[in-house]
């Protein structure tokens, strides 16, 4: 009877074991990314998509990443509207454990969600003159809007330290379908984001699409858009940035972003 015993024990010794060197060889990780249109093309790439790249990694490192998509606010109820403002209306100024419009708020996904990474269209670029005083609780595009919303934001996303959000620079427009100034208030305040907004250290991670989409100018390059009055990035376009975008996300869960620059090109050492 001893023998069994010890045999039975050993084979629940042998078992726990290699449950436990799966378990460390397989991390899991839930990753959601919310986005609308310029987010579906780059997520479905050219030949091989952002989720199948994930695939592909799992395979090879054995780890379980599982990534999602979904649309971020929906048309309706709340409107196809995912500027500064509306991050801030959903998940700072109504915040809580229930939806808002039907919205998941940070309450919500980070229950279920390790990492999350959000976006802006690129109608955040239609940035306005600052006319009258700074207001957080408004919808009007303003440097001093932006920047009071995202420091709202960016406090927000710091109460919830366990989870990594990864948040994309605003998309960029080509030359024909916005005015110069506006242009030139979106060069400011993506580099407001880049250099004074982004904290070291700290939970929040970008990719910087707007550099990857103006290389170093004011306007999404033509050659890189659908067409001279389309905003949309183009199979080529997606195709490029897509593997960045997956460069800079591995590195943010494996690394802490420490391992890539922010347009996600892998740092040489």
């Amino acid at each position: 009877m001893r023998s069994i015993t010890g045999i039975f024990a050993i084979l629940i010794l042998l078992f726990l074991a290699i449950s436990c060197g799966q378990e460390s060889k397989s991390p899991y990780m839930n990753i959601i990314f919310l986005h609308h249109s310029t987010g579906r093309v780059i997520w479905n790439g050219d030949d091989h998509s952002l989720k199948q790249l994930f695939k592909e990694y799992n395979k090879e490192f054995d780890t379980n990443y599982a990534l999602r998509e979904q649309s971020f606010p929906n048309k309706s109820p709340y409107g196809w509207k995912n500027y500064p403002f509306d991050y801030y209306n959903i998940w700072v100024k109504n915040a809580g454990e229930e939806p808002y419009m039907e919205e998941p708020t940070l309450e919500m996904l980070t229950k279920d969600y390790q990492v999350i990474i959000f976006k802006h269209c690129f109608p955040v670029s239609n940035i306005q003159a600052d006319l009258v005083s700074p207001d957080i609780n408004s919808d009007i595009k303003t440097l001093s809007n932006y920047k009071l919303q995202y420091s709202a934001l960016r406090d927000k996303l710091h109460e919830f330290p366990d989870t990594k959000f990864i948040i994309w620079t605003g998309a960029a427009q080509v030359e024909a379908v916005i005015s110069e100034d506006e242009a030139i208030r979106a060069n400011e305040f993506f580099g407001w984001v880049t250099d004074q907004w982004d904290l070291p250290g700290d939970n929040i991670y970008i990719w910087d699409l707007y550099n990857l989409q103006t290389e170093g100018g004011l306007y999404f390059k033509d050659e890189y858009a659908v067409s001279l009055r389309d905003s949309h990035p183009n199979e080529e376009f997606a195709g490029k940035v897509v593997d960045l975008l997956f460069n800079r996300v591995i590195d943010v869960i494996d690394n802490n972003g420490n391992g890539t620059f922010l347009n996600g090109k892998e740092i040489c050492k």
